[in-house]
């Protein structure tokens, strides 16, 4: 029997029962739980096999319902809130006491966001607690955007799938930290540096650490298929060096004539870069399911949404 289902009532009443709940947002489907049940938060981390030294991210209403999250809040942080919230941007602000450490990683901070899906901002209007929220797949996979990947990731740990449709954004959100009141960028996702930067000026970005990160998503590896995950400058002589092998190619716009590919995926024939975003990772998750020996990434021009989409491809394909 699926686990899908679009009832609302039926996920509030698993939620408030310290269950987990995988819920649609703009960027990923997110595997969520009370951020005050002890029970609920542990059961995210063990269900997604994901290590407690990565935190994770709170998802709350509304811009106004920050300050019972933060305990500060700097003109920098409420400037981007305002421009970008409901939106793809999180936001590691100072905690106040009552979040607890288990949510946080032990750290002072706590990374939260406002998500721009009507479905889970509709849940999270009707609950009484915020919602933790990584993305609803196992630790290190390429993350959901649609109910279906979820499903086939977690159908006997969870009870349900709220179903919201295909992620509109389909990379996660950006993370934005702050040192000394200055913004830094911990992850790099699907609103691109040049908004960024129209908003707060010229910010750093620190979005790979491997040993205690500040954030979620800055781990080497991660967002990564099962198959073999290759990127290239140069798709044809990529293939060439791996023919005999079954090749799979995912491209931004320009599709490849050659008969050595098996399958082969164009995110954009328009060269359209939201579209390419929107689409990137389930046309992983396709190429992941063709039984290939390896899988040949385009890389993307890297300004706007490309340097995102680089930054996952990049982590798909790390090995150490």
């Amino acid at each position: 029997m699926s686990i899908i289902s679009k009832d609302i009532s039926k996920a509030i009443v698993l939620l408030t029962n310290d269950e987990l709940v995988a819920i649609p947002t703009e960027t990923v489907y997110g595997l969520a739980g009370n951020i005050y049940s002890e029970k609920a938060v542990k059961a995210i981390f063990e269900t997604k096999k994901r290590p407690f030294f990565n935190p994770l991210i709170v998802h709350i209403p509304s811009v106004e319902y920050l300050e019972t999250i933060v305990s500060e809040i700097p003109k920098k942080a409420q400037q981007l809130a305002d421009a970008f919230w409901p939106g793809p941007l999180t936001l590691v602000l100072k905690k106040n006491p009552n979040i607890p450490d288990i949510i946080t990683a032990g750290k002072d901070t706590v990374a939260v966001r406002v998500p721009n899906h009507p479905l889970t901002l509709e849940l999270l209007k009707q609950l009484p607690f915020p919602l933790a929220a990584p993305s609803a797949n196992p630790f290190g996979s390429i993350s959901p955007t649609n109910a279906q990947h979820v499903e086939g990731y977690f159908k006997n740990d969870i009870k349900m799938v709220l179903d919201g449709g295909a992620c509109e954004n389909g990379i996660e959100s950006t993370i934005i930290g702050f040192e000394n009141n200055d913004p830094i960028i911990y992850r790099l996702g699907s609103i691109a540096l040049e908004a960024i930067e129209a908003i707060v000026g010229k910010i750093a970005i620190k979005n790979k650490k491997e040993i205690n990160p500040e954030a979620p998503g800055m781990l080497d590896r991660h967002y990564a298929p099962s198959t073999l995950t290759v990127l290239s400058h140069t798709i044809s002589e990529d293939i060439k060096k791996h023919s005999g092998k079954r090749i799979g190619v995912l491209v931004f716009e320009s599709r490849i004539k050659n008969d050595n590919i098996q399958e082969q995926i164009v995110l954009s024939p328009s060269g359209n870069m939201a579209e390419a975003t929107s689409k990137l990772y389930d046309a992983l998750h396709q190429l992941d399911k063709q039984n290939l020996d390896i899988i040949i990434a385009e890389i993307f021009p890297d300004f706007g949404l490309g340097k995102s989409i680089n930054d996952r491809l990049q982590r798909a394909s790390f090995s150490s």
